[in-house]
């Protein structure tokens, strides 16, 4: 039935569906409403993901309907976080029960993804700006729901201010682009007529705002403290926010991709992404708090996003923003039983498992080549080329070389063969959804793209030597100036919540 609905049919459907969503969550804050409500709120809260996935599966949805515009990233990107808010949410149930702000956080949680998902079928800008300050601004208040606990106040004033800095920036570009071309329609102000009536310092100063507003959420260097202070939120918050949120700034660089024309705001977002990129992979090597170490992968992998964006590509962008959305999210989820294990395992004979590391080099090297020469004018070839066998050798090492046995060998084998069977399955899966949304962009200088490569390559060089020289002090110095950065601010953090000392007086 589904099926055969027009597109104005099934976006009044959607809308009808989200807003019952909202008034549930309404509903769940009275007092006199039993808890055991919740229920029924999450069963409402399935409604729209399940009608943004037959919008999704039907091709036939594309097109503007008044200030929206839907397209298959449009939808995608709705499916995706409303999901992914509909399972935390479920999980949240048991796992926040006895909280004092357990009402509100079901309410806040269902208006913040409903809110994102608003502002990505926003196709007036006006309202995209708005949809997205207002996804900002509930998830200040979730980093802030217990407001008593003084570190959650203190986190979310950071996180607010730096929100407050991104949303302007965005503000300000949407209506820079309002003053050139006298459009709002976000489909009319990126149209070629409209695009040539911008002057290179325009252009220029429209992209900078705009990668200053990604770069913010995204957690990307020297913006990173608001991520790391919000670690102090609840657990399902945690997830949320670097499954869903934090990777906006790939969503809002896809839709104006036709903007971007590999000038200085292209090459300045390549490299303040590449530092991140070393950055956060760094504080996630040294942190021993579990959700720390949550953090300084995010940073590194969204740095990694806007590296493909800045490149040009897109949909390897979104892509990575959606499965890392899932990774992470589970991850957070599991955080409570994650237990750190030791465990020393025989390895196999040396001399055999030196030839098969260096056959696994050998390979990896062989692959990483054939795959740039695919398209070697690409600066992201060269880069995707790089990190594939880079992430190959690293794999054959830990899987095969040092397998336990011959048996230990054929599964690591197996388990490499199935990873890249399901990454092909997944990518062109992906493909086939995102083939027709538009995306446009003259790629940076390889000069550009090659600078950023040594940057990796210094990082990675620089990684192995610490680890083989851990006395010297240049070490001792590198190890303790990305534990400090990894750390929160001293009025941030409290070895036992004062707040609590009220219940035990």
């Amino acid at each position: 039935m589904l099926v055969s609905l027009s597109l104005s049919s099934l976006l009044t459907l959607f809308f009808i569906t989200l807003i019952a969503s909202g008034i549930s969550g309404l509903l769940f804050l009275h007092p006199r409403v039993p808890l055991s409500y919740v229920r029924i709120h999450i069963g409402v809260l399935a409604l729209p993901p399940l009608v943004s996935l037959v919008n999704l599966a039907k091709k036939s949805v594309e097109g503007n309907v008044g200030p929206w515009h839907f397209d298959s990233l449009a939808w995608l990107m709705t499916f995706f976080v409303l999901t992914i808010g509909l399972i935390i949410q479920r999980f949240s149930v048991r796992y926040l029960m006895g909280d004092r702000s357990y009402r509100k956080y079901f309410t806040l949680f269902t208006f913040t993804t409903g809110a994102a998902s608003i502002a990505w079928l926003s196709g007036d800008l006006r309202l995209m700006v708005l949809f997205w300050g207002a996804t900002l601004v509930g998830l200040t208040l979730l980093i802030r729901l217990n407001s008593a606990w003084q570190v959650a106040s203190e986190a979310a004033k950071v996180s607010g201010r730096l929100f407050l800095v991104s949303w302007f920036s965005l503000c300000f570009a949407m209506v820079w682009l309002f003053q050139v071309t006298g459009q709002w329609q976000l489909s009319l102000v990126l149209t070629n007529e409209s695009l040539s009536q911008f002057g290179a310092w325009e252009r220029t100063g429209i992209n900078l705002l705009i990668v200053l507003a990604v770069m913010i959420p995204a957690a990307q260097w020297p913006f990173q403290r608001w991520l790391i202070e919000s670690i102090v939120a609840p657990t399902p918050v945690s997830a949320i926010m670097h499954a869903g949120l934090v990777n906006a700034g790939g969503i809002i660089l896809a839709r104006f991709s036709p903007l971007f024309n590999g000038g200085i705001a292209s090459i300045i977002l390549l490299m303040l992404a590449s530092i991140s990129v070393l950055i956060g992979t760094g504080i996630s090597l040294v942190q021993v708090d579990y959700k720390r170490q949550l953090v300084g992968s995010t940073i590194a992998q969204m740095g990694f996003m806007l590296i493909q964006c800045a490149l040009g590509a897109y949909i390897a962008a979104i892509i990575h923003l959606i499965l890392h959305g899932l990774f992470k999210a589970t991850l957070f989820l599991q955080a409570g039983s994650a237990v750190r294990r030791h465990e020393v395992s025989a390895r196999a004979n040396k001399g055999t498992s030196y030839l098969w590391i260096m056959a696994g080099r050998v390979l990896s090297l062989g692959i990483g080549v054939a795959f740039w020469l695919a398209a070697p004018g690409e600066g992201y070839q060269f880069i995707s080329a790089l990190i594939l066998g880079w992430s190959l050798s690293v794999s054959w090492t830990q899987l095969v070389a040092f397998g336990e046995g011959r048996l230990g060998r054929i599964a690591g084998l197996t388990c490499l063969g199935g990873a890249a069977f399901v990454y092909f399955i997944i990518h062109n899966l992906f493909y086939k959804w995102l083939h027709t949304s538009v995306f446009q962009s003259v790629q940076p200088p390889m000069s550009a793209v090659i600078i950023v490569v040594c940057l990796l390559l210094f990082g990675s060089a620089l990684g192995t030597w610490v680890a083989r020289h851990r006395s010297s002090v240049f070490s001792a110095v590198i190890y303790l100036w990305l534990v400090r950065l990894g750390e929160a601010k001293p009025k941030s953090v409290e070895s036992h919540p004062d707040y609590l000392k009220q219940y035990l007086s």
